[in-house]
């Protein structure tokens, strides 16, 4: 039976070659750490962290790459943000079609005196960015959003968002977990003060890596979530004052950031706009099909109707039968690799009416063909008419 992988929202895969011989290179030819040994491959190793930084500082906009600092992922960078620059009597605005990255954070920083509205977004996922105005409070300090839905792959106008933001003194942080390494990020022009991105997904890297870009100034105002050794400055016990080491306690995942530098060439060479309308084109002929499954009374495509506007993540309301099933069909007999739930964005579902039976998720990416579309489309019809 043949393999069809489609699920690259979660994570993307294959990755390019150079990112598997990256992390075995570094594992079997240094293993040397960053900031702490005085020899030519801690050296080496430190250069290629550097050039990770820079690679990333340009793909995003940002002029000093020194404002770059690793996490494990965009989950522990939203925290990091969230928890570091919010206070007690604080209040934030987001958006109807948050993941739990940015969700549970506030639910959990709620208990500690921060509120939280949400601006209302369409049944396709669009923010009403004329709402915006309507959740200011005195309080609020911050916005942070998802620049693109992980359930229905529509994107937000960060454009828009980073003007309100501007125009009323307000921090904005950016969830950037789908869209970094796919859509155009220019932290300048957006108006962006914290970006927050995850190594594995867009940006082709090893599970593991991601990160956080703060704006020049924001370093001395944001808490570190992690305290620890740093390599630096060492004969104090106090944390860091600057950047990257102040938000980089303790030992980074140096194999996942040299497998993470390999992604970022690969990008750099391909071309992200490449990418973006391969995945978008992919997406297109995916929605045209699925209006014959929903002619049919048998599934219906959430969020935007066509390729604009959109990531190459397409989610489907199944009309007949239990989505889980469907999912596990796809996989068995077809091999057909999706996601199916709520996608660890329940508010998103409200938004879209796919509350609570979820959605069977197809997310396309670079590797994907337009034949594994057509077979998927064709997999589904008979998946359907069978049930």
């Amino acid at each position: 039976m043949r393999s069809v992988y489609m699920d690259n929202a979660s994570t993307t895969f294959p990755k390019p070659e150079t990112v598997a011989r990256a992390v075995t290179e570094y594992m079997t030819g240094s293993g040397a750490n960053i900031s702490r040994g005085s020899y030519r491959t801690a050296y080496e190793t430190e250069e290629a962290v550097y050039e990770t930084r820079v690679l990333l500082a340009e793909l995003f906009g940002q002029r000093e790459c020194g404002n770059v600092a690793f996490t494990k992922n965009v989950t522990e960078s939203l925290n990091a943000a969230l928890k570091g620059l919010l206070r007690p009597g604080d209040h934030v605005i987001t958006s109807s079609m948050e993941h739990n990255a940015v969700m549970r954070p506030l639910r959990q920083m709620e208990r500690y005196g921060v509120s939280f509205t949400r601006c209302p977004c369409t049944a396709r996922g669009e923010l009403e960015t004329e709402k915006l105005e309507e959740c200011l409070r005195p309080e609020t300090r911050a916005v942070v959003m998802t620049h693109a839905s992980n359930v229905c792959g529509t994107v937000i106008p960060f454009e828009e968002v980073g003007a309100f933001c501007r125009r009323h003194g307000l921090l904005f942080i950016a969830d950037c977990a789908q869209t970094a390494g796919v859509l155009p990020l220019d932290m300048e022009a957006m108006g962006i003060d914290v970006l927050c991105f995850t190594g594995h997904k867009g940006l082709l890297g090893p599970q593991g890596t991601g990160g956080l870009i703060l704006r020049e100034d924001l370093a001395g105002e944001m808490e570190p979530l992690i305290a620890g050794g740093t390599g630096s400055v060492s004969h104090t016990e106090e944390i860091p004052a600057f950047m990257p080491d102040r938000m980089e306690a303790g030992t980074l995942n140096l194999p996942g950031i040299m497998g993470l530098r390999a992604g970022l060439l690969w990008l750099k060479q391909t071309g992200t706009g490449r990418i973006l309308a391969h995945e978008r084109e992919l997406a297109e002929a995916f929605l045209d099909g699925a209006r014959l499954l929903e002619r049919d009374g048998l599934a219906q495509a959430v969020g935007l109707p066509g390729g604009d506007g959109r990531t190459g993540v397409v989610s489907l309301r199944i009309l007949r039968g239990d989505p889980a099933e469907w999912a596990r069909r796809l996989d068995e007999d077809c091999g057909i690799m999706t996601r199916v739930g709520l996608h660890c964005a329940p508010a998103a579902h409200r938004t879209l009416g796919t509350w609570p039976e979820g959605t069977v998720r197809f997310s396309f990416g670079w590797w994907n063909t337009p034949e594994e579309t057509e077979y998927a489309l064709k997999a589904l019809e008979e998946i359907g008419h069978g049930i």
